[in-house]
């Protein structure tokens, strides 16, 4: 554990972090998720204690794959939540669509087209289809949960430097937990209306030899994916690897 290191000043704002978050930074560690989760444990952080770095050396996404950037690319944040809702995954729905908000405010006003963004099934963010950002959450034992996003700020595209100018990881961060606290609290038809995945062909790979194809079409009540298969046989997924196909009347327009 590299320790919760320095508060953080947000760049270009003098106010500070929005109210209620405590916000620190490490310029490196193995994992923003782990060093927070441990912080909790030992008393060392709370509810809304946000832990910031540079850089991961043991980032990992889902299916525990490995998450690498070059250092100060991207915003590379675990968030601490120790108030979980009913539905456990809406916590980490919340900062799925929280940083869907912070990118389309971040877009305003940039060169080019409106950018295409919103959420691949259960959390990913995508802009204009190509993934941005991931968000992969831990639970302690008493119940608390820890997120934790990887946003691509600079590095390879798709990144937020596609919106134009220079953006900052703290500007980004501030937006996010800004964005997080104006959500509503009902986000059900909210989270609906920013998955690009309904509507369209999928494929839902269970394993390296059980995939299943076919159309999501709905999110149920505990937040697994409700696909149709080509045979009109209904499955409900609460987890698995999905792989957009070709768009098929998308139910959700998204601008």
């Amino acid at each position: 554990m590299a320790g919760l290191g320095r508060i953080w000043v947000v760049a270009g704002s003098a106010a500070g972090w929005p109210h209620g978050w405590r916000v620190h930074h490490v310029e490196q560690t193995g994992s923003t998720n782990a060093d927070l989760l441990a912080a909790y444990e030992a008393g060392q952080a709370g509810d809304r204690f946000v832990l910031a770095a540079d850089h991961q050396t043991d980032g990992r996404g889902r299916l525990d794959r490995r998450w690498d950037a070059p250092p100060g690319t991207g915003l590379l944040v675990s968030m601490l939540f120790e108030t979980v809702p009913e539905v456990p995954v809406h916590v980490t729905w919340r900062v799925g669509l929280a940083a869907v908000a912070a990118v389309r405010t971040l877009s305003t006003g940039g060169p080019g087209p409106s950018p295409r963004v919103g959420l691949k099934w259960p959390n990913d963010v995508l802009l204009d289809d190509r993934k941005l950002a991931g968000v992969l959450a831990r639970r302690a034992a008493n119940g608390a949960v820890v997120v934790g996003i990887g946003l691509n700020v600079s590095w390879a595209p798709p990144s937020a430097a596609r919106l134009g100018g220079d953006i900052d990881p703290s500007a980004v961060l501030w937006q996010l937990l800004t964005d997080f606290d104006a959500l509503p609290a009902e986000i059900d038809d909210l989270y609906r209306r920013e998955l690009l995945t309904l509507g369209r062909e999928v494929k839902i790979e269970l394993s390296a030899d059980r995939v299943v194809s076919g159309t999501a079409v709905d999110v149920d009540p505990t937040g697994s994916l409700v696909v149709r298969d080509v045979h009109g046989s209904v499955h409900h997924f609460d987890s698995g690897d999905v792989v957009h196909a070709h768009t098929a009347n998308p139910t959700q327009p998204n601008s």
